[in-house]
């Protein structure tokens, strides 16, 4: 079975879909019978290793995003690769191109709804986008033959837009590259924090959504003796004394060593649809303190971290100075445990695997022994 995954959510910087495209190629590798290839905008035309680009103009002040114009190209790159199941990850020009490409080659196509449009654009353009944009995501997302969703919050949305055949699929975390073990007491002596500091980290892009201002509050609502620091790229200059920052764009190896080496993940954003940071703090062994909405409340579960309320700076400070009090190393062993249950790509990828089977009717041999 040949499965393609096409999408423009592919940059350097482009999170959570592109780390489940990246791992998923490496776990479909250990089948003889599966073969993946994956299609998204590039500087030019080429195939290299299951990878394969078509030119597109880069998106001003995009983050290296390529924003495709043509429809044709697709849909021809896609014939000539001849899948046995495509799946869209974006909800723009690629994904109308899969739905040509498998109405045209007689194979299933799905249609995996990872980011909000409506809600992205209502944030930019304004509340009167919302339901023009409800109605394109509904007449899109209809047509495809199984839609998968990375939360129930957003799995919800879709059913309430009125798409039918939508499931829960959730993203997955490495729990071998975030561990416990990469804490690394050099972090916090490279801060200037002492032991009885408690240090919280945010990992992720400062945009809009991470509602970095309050985050900014609740630190200054915590005062002395806590440290947040802010990893990832765009995020404010001007700091209260108890914050720090990393400058750019942050690699997976290195986020993995901010968060096992501090004590807590602080979380604000109260719309992520699935919130992948969540998870890897949790697999470093650190509990989270989120807030009650979007998908962040469906993964902190109770013995993880704390919730509070949305949009209030001294809600999260509370929940703060509550985690401190209350065995938070105890809790970090527990999200641990979860993920490792629950999340590593070991467990939700057999689950996407059973999708493609089901729609497919291909029968999957089972994985390559193990060498060494």
């Amino acid at each position: 079975m040949r499965i393609v995954d096409v999408t423009m959510f592919y940059a350097p910087a482009s999170g959570g879909v592109r780390t489940y495209l990246e791992a998923k190629p490496r776990w479909l590798a250990r089948y003889p019978s599966l073969d993946h290839r994956l299609l998204v905008p590039g500087e030019r035309r080429g195939c290299s290793e299951g990878l394969c680009t078509l030119p597109a103009p880069r998106l001003p002040f995009g983050h290296g995003y390529r924003f495709p114009l043509r429809r044709g190209p697709w849909l021809s790159a896609l014939e000539r690769l001849q899948p046995d199941v495509i799946e869209a990850e974006d909800p723009y020009l690629p994904a109308w191109a899969a739905l040509d490409a498998g109405a045209r080659l007689g194979v299933p196509v799905v249609g995996y709804y990872h980011s909000d449009l409506p809600r992205l654009a209502g944030s930019r353009l304004g509340p009167w986008s919302n339901r023009l944009l409800d109605t394109y995501v509904a007449r899109l997302y209809r047509r495809f033959d199984r839609v998968l969703a990375p939360s129930e919050v957003m799995a919800a949305k879709l059913r309430r837009l009125g798409v039918e055949r939508v499931f829960v699929q959730p993203l997955g975390v490495d729990t071998r590259l975030f561990h416990p073990g990469l804490r690394d007491p050099a972090v916090r002596a490279g801060l200037g924090l002492n032991d009885t500091t408690r240090f919280l980290i945010f990992a992720g892009r400062g945009s809009r959504e991470k509602h970095i201002p309050l985050l900014l509050e609740v630190m200054e609502c915590l005062g002395e003796g806590y440290h947040l620091h802010l990893a990832g790229s765009g995020m404010p200059r001007r700091l209260p004394p108890n914050v720090s920052r990393s400058t750019g764009f942050v690699q997976s190896d290195q986020v993995a060593r901010l968060l096992a080496s501090s004590d807590a993940l602080l979380h604000a954003g109260d719309r992520e649809t699935f919130g992948l940071v969540v998870l890897e703090a949790m697999a470093c062994g650190i509990p989270v303190v989120g807030v009650r909405a979007g998908a962040v409340s469906e993964l902190v579960v109770p013995g993880t971290g704390l919730l509070a309320e949305p949009g209030r700076a001294e809600s999260l400070a509370r929940a703060v100075r509550g985690l401190f009090a209350d065995g938070f190393r105890e809790m970090g062993r527990i999200a641990r445990r979860h993920v490792v249950a629950h999340y590593g790509w070991d467990r939700v990828l057999p689950r996407l695997l059973g999708h493609y089977t089901q729609l497919t009717g291909a029968h999957t041999h089972g994985p390559r022994a193990a060498h060494g």
